[in-house]
C-alpha cells in the first residue's frame, strides 16, 4: 500500500520556525525515514548505501520545505544535518540577548480587554515554546502564575480563586479553566441575545394583533 503524501507549509523566514521545526520532524517520521538530523540514528544502519539514500531523501525533503529566500541561506549545505543546524543558528538564536528578549516578552505579555482568549493563549504558548528552543524552561507553576498575571480585570474573580484557593497551580490547569469559562461566557451571551430577539418578536407580534382589534364600545380599531 502506498504511503499518503503529506506536505507542510514552507518556512519562508517570516512564519513560526519553532512550529515548522516540529512539523518537519513529524513529516520525516511519516515518510518512514530514520532521522538523519540526528546522526546516532544513522549509526545503527550497517548498509552504507541505505544510509546515503536516507541522507539524500531527508536533505531533499527539507530543501523542498523552505522558501526561496531561506533556501539561498543554506544552499551550500550538502547534508540534512548541516541544513538543519544552519537554520537553527539563524532562526533559533540562543544568545543571551535573544533569551532576555523572549523572557521580557513573556513577563510583560498582557491580554487586552476585547482580545479573544484563544489568541492570547496562542501568544503565550508561542513564547513558552520559543524559550524552550533556546534552552530556557519555565516550570508549570511559574507558567500558571505568569498566565494569570497577564489577564485583564474582567478575569479578576478567576485569578483570585486560582491564586488563593488552591494548594498547587499548573499552566495546564489554568488554561483548562480559562477555556471552560470562555465557552460558558460565549454560551451565556448567545442565550441572552436569542432571548432578547424572542422578546422583541413577541412585542412586535403583540402590537400587530392588537392593531387589528376593535373597541367593544365604539366599534373602532384600537391604535
Amino acid at each position: 500500500m502506498s504511503m499518503q503524501r503529506l506536505e507542510i507549509d514552507k518556512f519562508k523566514g517570516e512564519n513560526d520556525f519553532s512550529l515548522w521545526r516540529i512539523k518537519m520532524k513529524a513529516l520525516l517520521v511519516h515518510q518512514g525515514l530514520s532521522d538523519a538530523i540526528f546522526e546516532e540514528n544513522l549509526a545503527a544502519i550497517n548498509d552504507k548505501a541505505k544510509t546515503r539514500e536516507i541522507q539524500l531523501k531527508e536533505h531533499s525533503i527539507i530543501l523542498l520545505s523552505i522558501g526561496d529566500e531561506v533556501l539561498r541561506e543554506v544552499a551550500e549545505e550538502d547534508t540534512a544535518l548541516k541544513v538543519w543546524r544552519k537554520l537553527e543558528s539563524i532562526y533559533m538564536k540562543k544568545s543571551l540577548t535573544n533569551r532576555l528578549l523572549l523572557k521580557k516578552q513573556l513577563y510583560t505579555l498582557q491580554m487586552e480587554e476585547n482580545q479573544e482568549l484563544r489568541k492570547h493563549l496562542d501568544d503565550f504558548n508561542k513564547l513558552i515554546l520559543d524559550l524552550r528552543n533556546v534552552d530556557v524552561k519555565i516550570d508549570e507553576e511559574d507558567q500558571g502564575i505568569i498566565l494569570l498575571s497577564s489577564l485583564p480585570k474582567t478575569y479578576e474573580n478567576i485569578v483570585d480563586t486560582m491564586l488563593y484557593g488552591k494548594q498547587t497551580l499548573t499552566s495546564t490547569e489554568v488554561k483548562s479553566i480559562l477555556m471552560s469559562k470562555d465557552v460558558q461566557r460565549k454560551t451565556d451571551q448567545k442565550e441572552d441575545k436569542n432571548g432578547n430577539i424572542l422578546i422583541a418578536r413577541g412585542r412586535s407580534e403583540s402590537r400587530r394583533i392588537n392593531a387589528n382589534k376593535k373597541c367593544y364600545h365604539c366599534n373602532k380599531e384600537r391604535a
